[in-house]
């Protein structure tokens, strides 16, 4: 997919107005909150889960090199065959190279945001490779060329009719139908002919567990197994942060992952691998690849400031929460990532300079952090970046602030560290902005403040503050 982060403000306008999308963003993100909220008490004790995960995850940032060695050790153990990619670059060279050397026609992909952030179907169709996406959202989503809209609800955006439309052009579907039952038959009898006859498999990694080299997913749908169980050769690929120390580890960071993701015990379907099908079994790959990428995560991981959010776990749960996702929707932020964890992560992987908009479009409300499982505290993270941004911090490509703007800042420092001046500043100001005032709501103002009400109300100002009624009454 192209990465569009610095048109955040000119896409975030579009998605706001699009009366259509409304109705999924009022809906779906609540329920799967409301989802998470009542998943949580089936834990003995979701506070200490919580805490535990957290926990768990803040060590794997400390430890990560000897974690990601250890497990590169035990998946080879295990028959499996480890490259590192430093970049999107190689990953997908790499990629081309054994499904090359393989004469490999099709590909059937598992769900993976790891993927997407590589535009890794766009290159296997550049070179003659017909990759499908197996996720009943992302195939949708693959069919109409549209990116994904929510890491757990890809297509949650798209008005039946249009599926259904889209099924008949491109799915061999016969029967005009809006039933989601029969939509989804539909896509399952199409993409099943594509398992039996796909060359290659490939699927990101949810957890990769350094004590016995295990790469784990985690679904729903089956979609994901069958893409690891059917071709001859399978290809994980793994962001170097979802390594994790042991088994035990594992197993209660999926119990916490599920109930944040969709308010599950457990997912409909978990597969694990460890290497290779043996001699004996009947099914999985005769050959295991796992690519651990890192694609500017060293960089971050340098950086103690900013290095916890590789703690992120992908469920979801501060999308879900966002007051800015739920006006918006997933494709105002451009790329792979969406709301917090996207504002926090693709900054970092993309540039300060690409993506100015994006880690300011927040309110600082704290919903996200109140949430997140892995201990992640988003707000802080974006206050870093506009700091790293005046600072101009070359690590991250921050780019220089305009001189209007620190002059603003300039004079607001100093009108807020000083009563008088700013007593006397509203009273000054009071008139001119209550002059824009309707029924009581500005909702434009000229000069300097036009791009905050472009798409914002206010309420008009009081005619007296606070502490002057105060003190008239006391």
């Amino acid at each position: 997919m192209k990465i569009r982060t610095e048109e955040f403000n000119q896409l975030a306008a579009v998605e706001i107005d699009k009366a259509r999308v409304r109705p999924f963003l009022k809906m779906v993100p609540e329920f799967l909150l409301r989802k998470r909220t009542a998943g949580l008490p089936s834990l003995p004790d979701p506070e200490a889960a919580q805490k535990y995960t957290a926990a768990v995850r803040a060590e794997v940032i400390k430890r990560l090199p000897e974690l990601l060695e250890e497990f590169e050790r035990n998946a080879i153990a295990n028959g499996a065959k480890v490259f590192w990619a430093r970049d999107a670059k190689e990953a997908n060279d790499f990629i081309l190279k054994v499904a090359k050397e393989r004469g490999v026609k099709t590909v059937i992909k598992g769900k993976s945001m790891i993927t997407e952030e590589l535009a890794l179907n766009d290159v296997l169709t550049a070179n003659g490779i017909t990759p499908w996406e197996t996720d009943l959202g992302e195939f949708i989503a693959q069919q109409m060329n549209l990116p994904p809209f929510h890491i757990i609800a890809p297509a949650m955006n798209i008005p039946v009719e249009e599926i259904r439309d889209c099924f008949l052009e491109k799915a061999d579907m016969k029967t005009p139908t809006v039933d989601p039952v029969e939509l989804g038959y539909a896509a399952r009898v199409f993409l099943r002919d594509k398992f039996h006859h796909a060359d290659m498999g490939i699927a990101g990694v949810n957890i990769a567990v350094a004590e016995t080299g295990t790469v784990i997913n985690v679904e729903n749908e089956g979609n994901i197994r069958f893409s690891k169980s059917a071709p001859r050769t399978l290809i994980s690929i793994m962001s170097l942060e979802k390594v994790i120390p042991t088994m035990q580890d594992a197993i209660n960071l999926l119990r916490v992952l599920t109930r944040n993701c969709t308010g599950q015990r457990i997912s409909a379907y978990v597969s694990m691998e460890s290497g290779p099908k043996k001699a004996e079994e009947l099914d999985g790959p005769e050959e295991l690849f796992i690519v651990i990428l890192d694609n500017g995560r060293s960089v971050i991981y340098q950086d103690e400031g900013v290095r916890e959010v590789m703690q992120c776990i992908r469920c979801a749960a501060c999308l879900n929460i966002c007051p800015v996702y739920r006006q918006i929707g997933g494709y105002a932020y451009g790329g792979a990532y969406s709301g917090p964890m996207g504002q926090a992560l693709m900054p970092l992987l993309f540039g300060l300079n690409r993506t100015p908009d994006l880690y300011r479009a927040c309110t600082l409300c704290g919903a996200c952090a109140s949430v997140c499982p892995a201990g992640i505290d988003h707000p802080k993270l974006f206050l870093n970046y506009r700091d790293k941004d005046v600072k101009e911090d070359p690590r991250f490509h921050a780019k220089k602030r305009t001189a209007k703007e620190s002059w603003f800042f300039k004079l607001w420092g100093v009108g807020a560290s000083n009563p008088g001046l700013w007593n006397l500043g509203v009273r000054l100001f009071r008139p001119l902005f209550n002059r824009n005032a309707r029924e009581g709501v500005v909702s434009s103002m000229p000069g300097p403040l036009t791009g905050w009400f472009r798409k914002r109300d206010m309420p008009a100002m009081a005619e007296k503050t606070f502490r002057e009624r105060w003190n008239e009454i006391k």
